[in-house]
């Protein structure tokens, strides 16, 4: 496997800082629509709304609340296995919950759970379509996973069990987690089990080839 070159790395760095900014585009969008979130989320949305309401901190955020999360994700690799960890997985953890504040600033006013039902769930699903491509150009940006996407990889790997039935019971828990702490679990939820995945699946290859464009013409202007 041939080296990265610095510049390389650098790129490949700021492609998934793109594709996670696209993707935390989609889920601020169903998070705005209210009416349930991916499991993750479901899990961040209750821990959230119980601090809040324990506390009656304003300062706290969904996003705020996420970049703890995935903190808290990262500390327990750091000490059990830190090889999981790379430069993109830091990255996703410190701009993934500011990223979410921002887009839920700057769209809240237009997209809340008083629009009529029909547009959010036209919300709801173009939420889940940008957020598998903003999903799938991080995974091929090769330059680290989320620390959330990251808990069924590791349990995968040190059980020795299918990474997909890893995955459903680590995302039935933190729905369930999410749900009994007030998260949003509705028809929302579904949609975005049923279609994020599946739609990944077609970005797939195409997002491959646009990361592959984009190292290859940078690769060219520097010969």
């Amino acid at each position: 496997m041939q080296k990265r070159t610095l510049k390389e790395i650098l790129l490949r760095i700021v492609i998934l800082f793109i594709g996670l900014t696209i993707a935390h585009l989609g889920v601020t969008l169903f998070l705005l629509a209210d009416l349930g979130a991916d499991p993750f989320n479901v899990l961040i949305q209750g821990l959230f709304r119980t601090a809040q309401s324990l506390t009656g901190w304003t300062v706290l955020t969904h996003g705020r609340v996420h970049m703890t999360i995935c903190f808290l994700i990262i500390l327990v690799l750091l000490i059990t296995d830190r090889s999981y960890i790379k430069i993109g997985t830091v990255l996703c953890m410190i701009c993934g919950g500011p990223i979410i504040d921002f887009f839920t600033l700057l769209l809240g006013g237009l997209i809340h759970s008083g629009n009529p039902f029909a547009a959010r769930i036209l919300v709801l699903a173009a939420g889940c379509v940008i957020l598998a491509f903003g999903m799938t150009i991080v995974m091929k940006s090769d330059s680290g996973v989320g620390p959330n996407d990251l808990v069924a990889i590791v349990i995968s790997d040190k059980l020795g069990q299918s990474f997909s039935i890893t995955r459903i019971v680590v995302d039935v828990c933190f729905v369930a987690a999410g749900f009994l702490m007030g998260g949003a679990v509705g028809v929302g939820t579904i949609i975005c089990a049923a279609l994020v995945g599946p739609v990944a699946g077609i970005f797939l290859p195409h997002s491959e080839r646009i990361v592959e464009w984009i190292i290859a013409s940078a690769n060219v202007q520097n010969t």
